[in-house]
């Protein structure tokens, strides 16, 4: 008989308090909401479906190097649509562009 999840499995509170002191709002879901893990599973998913079932794996070391181009390739190259048909890099330097102000020079 398996037993009941427990709230502390979807939202430490720990956590969230570490959120609140650093002034970060987190992007979960309250705690035991069903939608907590929808954005990671969505990640899983792609991930499975683009490389990981594709074909039989000759070793784990092989796996491995794939995965890390998987993971540059889908954040410095993959377009999505939800960010402007922009990749994940391109999208967060365009962001940073907008919000980072350079400090003033200063003639010395």
């Amino acid at each position: 008989m398996q037993r009941l999840l427990e709230p502390e499995q979807y939202t430490s509170i720990r956590y969230s308090v570490r959120l609140e002191d650093l002034g970060v709002v987190r992007s979960i879901g309250t705690v035991g909401d069903s939608f907590d893990n929808a954005m990671a599973e969505a990640l899983n998913g792609t991930f499975k479906a683009e490389l990981i079932h594709l074909r039989r794996w000759e070793s784990r070391a092989e796996l491995e190097v794939e995965i890390a181009g998987w993971v540059g390739w889908y954040n410095n190259e993959r377009i999505h649509s939800a960010i402007e048909d922009k990749s994940p890099a391109e999208y967060e330097a365009a962001y940073y562009a907008s919000v980072i102000t350079p400090a003033p020079c200063v003639a010395g």
